[in-house]
């Protein structure tokens, strides 16, 4: 049972991050839109069943629940704080969650566009996912293809408007360093 030790504003101001005493993964991020995605994540589902709550996102020491816009946060805070304080911790869950995928297939990939899709996922990693992360989001890899980066944003920085503008426009002068041609896209 993770024991909430802080909660985060975030850059998003529809979004607040959970600091947690105790792990909900081991390094095993899960992030869900609304309800019907989340069914099958008894935590994510109890989450989604407190009115005003958009989007859920999970990894490690930490949960990102952001909300409508329409609710006022205090009351918010403490509707969601039981279900996470009653969450089970990652003793009991990573085993259930590391059997998911958690990244996106490279078998239908050339040699050559595995390579530099691993070149590129390692600088995302390095360079701008603990940044995010810091703000209670992160960032998933959908694919590539061709000269196009596809990637998803999670947990604050889903919804948040600086994501699809400014940091966007960052990762893909980032991304550029090392791929000169490459479009990176937000989907």
């Amino acid at each position: 049972m993770p024991k909430i030790a802080e909660i985060d504003g975030t850059p998003n101001p529809n979004a607040k991050k959970f600091i947690l005493k105790e792990p909900l993964t081991w390094g095993v991020s899960r992030s869900y839109d609304n309800s019907a995605q989340a069914q099958e994540d008894p935590l994510a589902a109890q989450l989604f069943d407190i009115e005003h709550v958009t989007n859920v996102f999970y990894v490690d020491h930490w949960i990102t629940v952001t909300q409508d816009g329409g609710a006022d946060w205090p009351e918010l805070l403490r509707k969601l704080a039981e279900p996470i304080r009653n969450a089970p911790s990652a003793e009991v869950q990573s085993q259930q969650y590391a059997a998911a995928p958690s990244a996106p297939s490279t078998e239908k990939m050339t040699p050559e566009e595995q390579e530099r899709f691993s070149r590129i996922s390692e600088l995302l990693d390095e360079q701008v996912r603990p940044y995010l992360q810091g703000d209670g989001g992160d960032l998933f890899v959908v694919g590539l293809k061709g000269n196009v980066l596809e990637v998803h944003y999670q947990g604050a920085c889903g919804s948040c408007p600086s994501s699809l503008s400014g940091t966007l426009a960052g990762i893909e002068s980032l991304v550029r360093s090392i791929e000169p041609e490459i479009e990176v896209v937000a989907v």
